[in-house]
This record gives structure tokens, sequence and C-alpha cells, in this order.
């Protein structure tokens, strides 16, 4: 029964992606190289930041209030993040143990984090701080050795070109200038100047398609379209979009909001697994964006457990954190980033590079693999022995922090009894088989 669950999880986990057979996109090798170090790097941290973090109420503000336009505005003229230091950012970032950074340039609010000629509101422009965030986070990252990504939101509740969708109704909109020829233009300036402004950009993150999805008929997004435009600047840029549905042809990987591959708590990932690179994206707190009132912090052993549970269904793990008006990454946050990093210092090698288990998820834990060592990642158990589902041969286990040599037998079921030297504590209890 194992093996044949193990079966039907690597058959899922090999659904292509839709589109993707087609011959419309065939990806660059440098693009193929990519996707392979995003698949290696296995934890990045997002950064949900812009004028909204002034209301202090999160990134839907504008819409969840159903504020004008004009009025909600006014915050740029007031944002003035003085604390600001990209480089303690990316310093902080990096010794979490996270090898990338995906960071909204805009969101749905329409404010751009970054110097554009596109529309005057931006943070250069638009506020009295005036200097460009992105080009200084490029800067750090590049200095850090870090990846970039830039989060894009495809929908915008203030631009009155914008058609329409089912968000962001209430903003003041006059809604009779309509026009997505000239949104999409307006997107594809911006897009460029991202991709060219700021170095070596590794992913555009997409988000706001799901704008449209009771549109009867179907709005035509022109993705197709848009994605071409962007591998003819940037062929090497991953490309992914948050739309809850599977890839389109174009995309270079697939991400689930808020879900683990596979699962569907949230109501937003019920789509296939593809063979794309995958991602999964997750708030330290309840909030993307800053909420004064947000302090419900997931504790460093959940997001550490949460991190392995990704890298062990093949995923990686985009972990959020909402900056304050002030520039400042909150200290909780700064808390948790510090517990994964001393964890990762220790066990890092048994996520980074990892492919999934291929045992199925266990009451006990999760497995990640690495050529021939099985790494089972034991949360809980009682007693001294752990009975695992591995149909290989298994030449030698040891405690992985320790190398101290385990005992172990060949049951007749086709399992294997290890036996353990104390029973599982603090946050993941890792135990490294030699498979042949």
């Amino acid at each position: 029964m194992r093996l044949m669950w193990a079966m039907l999880i690597s058959a899922a986990v090999l659904v292509p992606a839709k589109g993707q057979t087609d011959g419309s996109y065939v990806p660059t090798e440098e693009n193929l190289q990519n996707r392979k170090q995003f698949e290696v790097d296995r934890f990045g941290i997002f950064i949900h930041w812009g004028i909204y973090a002034s209301y202090a109420q999160g990134e839907w503000y504008l819409n969840n209030a159903s504020l004008n336009k004009d009025e909600y505005a006014q915050a740029a003229r007031c944002f003035y993040p003085i604390k600001f230091n990209a480089s303690e950012w990316v310093k902080a970032i990096k010794d979490s143990g996270a090898k990338y950074i995906c960071i909204t340039s805009r969101h749905h609010d329409g404010f751009s984090m970054f110097k554009t000629q596109a529309s005057p509101y931006n943070i250069v422009d638009g506020t009295p701080f005036g200097r460009d965030i992105l080009k200084e986070l490029a800067d750090a990252c590049q200095a850090e050795g870090i990846s970039l990504h830039f989060y894009y939101s495809i929908l915008d509740w203030i631009r009155e070109d914008y058609p329409i969708g089912r968000t962001g109704k209430g903003t003041g909109r006059k809604g009779d200038q309509q026009d997505y020829n000239s949104y999409l233009n307006f997107m594809k300036g911006q897009v460029k100047e991202l991709l060219e402004n700021y170095g070596n950009i590794r992913a555009l993150w997409f988000d706001g398609y799901w704008d449209h999805d009771k549109d009867q008929p179907a709005f035509d997004w022109k993705m197709p379209e848009f994605y071409r435009y962007i591998h003819s600047i940037s062929p090497a840029c991953l490309i992914g979009n948050n739309h809850h549905i599977s890839p389109l042809a174009g995309e270079d990987f697939q991400m689930f909001e808020r879900d683990l591959p596979g699962e569907n708590k949230a109501g937003m990932s019920g789509q296939e697994i593809s063979r794309l690179p995958l991602e999964m994206c997750q708030t330290m707190n309840d909030m993307w964006g800053y909420k004064v009132a947000d302090l419900n912090y997931k504790s460093v052993k959940d997001l550490v457990q949460l991190l392995v549970r990704a890298a062990g269904k093949g995923s990686n793990l985009l972990l959020n954190i909402g900056p304050r008006p002030t520039g400042e990454l909150p200290e909780l946050s700064i808390d948790r980033l510090k517990g994964i990093g001393e964890w990762m210092k220790q066990y890092g090698e048994t996520i980074y590079g990892t492919q999934a288990g291929e045992m199925p998820e266990q009451e006990w834990g999760i497995s990640t693999r690495k050529g021939d060592r099985l790494f089972l990642h034991i949360f809980s158990y009682q007693g001294t022995t752990l009975n695992v589902p591995i149909d290989q041969k298994v030449k030698q286990a040891v405690l992985y922090a320790t190398q101290e040599k385990l005992k172990f037998k060949k049951e007749k079921d086709g399992t294997i009894t290890i036996t353990l030297p104390q029973e599982s504590s603090g946050i993941d209890y890792v135990i490294e088989l030699t498979t042949k």
C-alpha cells in the first residue's frame, strides 16, 4: 500500500504543465540553468512593502476599506522610510540561510517602488524619500550573492485603463477609459525597466490574474504575448504567475499560495502539480503587508518544519516579511530569521539541492534526498524505534548531527526499523540513510 501511494505521488509530480508541451515555448539553456539553481536554493524571502505600510492595515487596505484612490495616494506624499538600509536587510536575510529575495515592485494599489518613466506615481518622483529602494536592494543583493526576484501586480486598483475586475470596485475609478491594450503597453514598459535597470533579475513573480476569473466570456490577459515580450528582453528570466491554476505556456515555475504542493487548506491551490520547479509562499504572521495589530507570528519550530516539508515535497519556500513604514524589518521577523538561520547552519545540507523523498509524508515527518543519501526529518515520534517505508537497500543509518551509527533491520513487509538513541526533541531530528 505504501509503495502504491508513493507511485501515485510520483505520478502526480510528473503531470505536465499545461501548454508546456505544445511547442509554443522552448526555454533557453540559460533559462533551464536558472531553473536548476532555483531548485537548489530551496529557500527565499518574500517582501511586501509599499505605501500601504503607512496605514499599517495590510497591503489590501485600499480595497478592503473601499478608500478613494486619490485620498489613499496622499500616503505617498509623506512616505519617508528613514530607517531603510538595504545592506542590513540583505545580511539579515542571508544569515537566515535564504538564497534569494522577492520584493513587491508594484502591488495592486498601483504604486511603483522603483524609478519608472511610465508613471510619476513611484517612490522616486512621488515621495519626499526620493530614493530608488529597488536599486539599492539590487546592489546589496549583488554584493552578498543573493538572487533577486521582482513581484509585479498585473491588476491595478487606480488606473483608469485597467479593465475593472472583481476587486477594487470601490476606489473611485470612473470606469469609462478601460483599455487593456493601453494597460498592457504600460506593463510592458515597466517590466522592461525592471529587467534592464536593476542588474541580473532571476525571476518575475506575477499576481492578480484571478481578478478576472469570474468573467464570462473569459478575459484575455494576452499572457503569451506578454511572456514572449519578457523572454525577448531576458530569455534567462524565470516567469511565475500566482493565478491558482495549472501553469500557462511561457511560465518557468509553478507557485502555490499558502499551501504546500498537493494541499489545498487555504482554498487557492487545487491545481495539479506540474513538472516545473515548485514554490510555495507563506506569511510569518497572518498578513503579507505590515499590519500593526498582527503579532501572530509562527514559531521558529513551525517555520523550520514548513521549510522542511516544502523541500520534502520538492518545493521551495518563499517566506514573507512585511516591513514597517520606517523601512525596518519587525523585530519578531528578525528573531524568526535568526532562528531559522541557526538551524540551517547545521542542517542546510539536508535542504539545499535536495529532491523530494520518494515516500509520502509520514506521521513522524518527511524525507529529502540527495543522490544516495536519504534524510529522514523526524518532527515527532514516541518510543525508541522508527518504522520507515522504503523499498531500497539501506547500507547505513546514522544520526546526521553526530554521524553516530544506528542499528536497523529489514522487516518482512519491506520496511526498515531503525533503533534510535533517544526520543524526538527540538525542531527536527534528522537521520541520514545511505541507500543503494
